[in-house]
């Protein structure tokens, strides 16, 4: 598999993002995590979406350790700091939810508390599904887990589109327009520095393309799979998705009535947030996590 690996001096003094690099070699691929706080204590795993990585995670991380919990925030192959292969056909469903599979096992992570959103969720809920066992809790933030049976929103449809046939990807605009936050130039350039060419974004092209839209779909059975193990899954399970979100917006309530673990949860919605919440509403969202944690 034909990969690059963005320089590391692309990575120098982004704002709010100090945090010292850590690697995994996960079948040949080098992938970076964020891993702040007590070693020792259990973990709370951060998944971003696309097109973004772990520098989304910034506002939530320093708090989150503070409180004394261990905060592992991974790049997704093709993401980040982590090893990006070439060609979109390198990239599939069944291989991100493998290969965070692998990087859980790596790292030998147990007592986790999941926060995940957009692709995040598509491979965190499946990964936890399936690894119930590693996992203590659920955070959802505007995401979820199509089986292609469910019609999708025109936005997104129009999002998977442009994805595949747009010759612009301009990855840290992007963020921009899927925010209420008005972000400055060098944030914007942060979320930009991992892909300084096209070469780099096959893994952020691929991605809306993966996602479920028919009932055939290679995923739509293990994703079937996985909401049948959730209806059974009685750990806490919280939702705090975002009011300003036009993909995901009400996509929480399913969750809520289909997860036993969800019932009795002081479950979220948070205002005046986009797409991309820990951008908009990253300190909240972590004191939220340390309480969900605490209850």
């Amino acid at each position: 598999m034909k990969f690059v690996r963005t320089p590391d001096r692309r990575f120098e003094d982004l704002p709010g993002y100090g945090f010292a690099p850590h690697y995994v070699d996960i079948d040949g691929l080098r992938m970076h995590y964020v891993d702040e706080g007590p070693a020792d204590a259990q973990a709370v795993l951060l998944l971003h979406g696309e097109p973004s990585w772990s520098y989304l995670y910034r506002h939530m991380i320093p708090p989150l350790a503070a409180a004394g919990h261990r905060v592992v925030a991974p790049d997704l192959i093709g993401f980040g700091r982590s090893d990006k292969p070439v060609r979109k056909r390198d990239y599939s469903y069944a291989g991100h939810v493998e290969w965070m599979t692998r990087f859980i096992e790596a790292l030998e992570l147990t007592g986790i508390t999941l926060f995940c959103q957009d692709w995040g969720s598509l491979i965190g809920l499946r990964v936890a599904a399936e690894n119930e066992e590693r996992f203590a809790r659920i955070a959802l933030g505007n995401g979820g887990l199509p089986t292609g049976d469910q019609p999708m929103p025109k936005a997104f449809m129009a999002w998977r589109k442009f994805a595949q046939y747009s010759p612009y990807f301009p990855i840290g605009r992007l963020i921009q327009k899927a925010t209420t936050t008005d972000l400055s130039d060098d944030v914007v350039a942060a979320y930009d520095a991992p892909f300084p060419s096209s070469r780099f974004k096959a893994g952020a092209r691929a991605f809306p393309l993966l996602v479920p839209i028919t009932p055939d779909d290679p995923a739509g059975a293990a994703n079937r799979a996985a909401w049948d193990a959730f209806s059974k899954w009685e750990k806490p399970f919280l939702t705090c998705f975002s009011d300003r979100d036009p993909i995901t917006r009400g996509g929480d309530k399913p969750w809520r009535e289909h997860v036993p673990g969800a019932a009795g949860q002081a479950h979220v919605t948070i205002a005046s947030a986009g797409h991309f919440l820990q951008e908009d509403k990253g300190h909240e969202l972590a004191e939220l996590v340390i309480r969900f944690i605490a209850d």
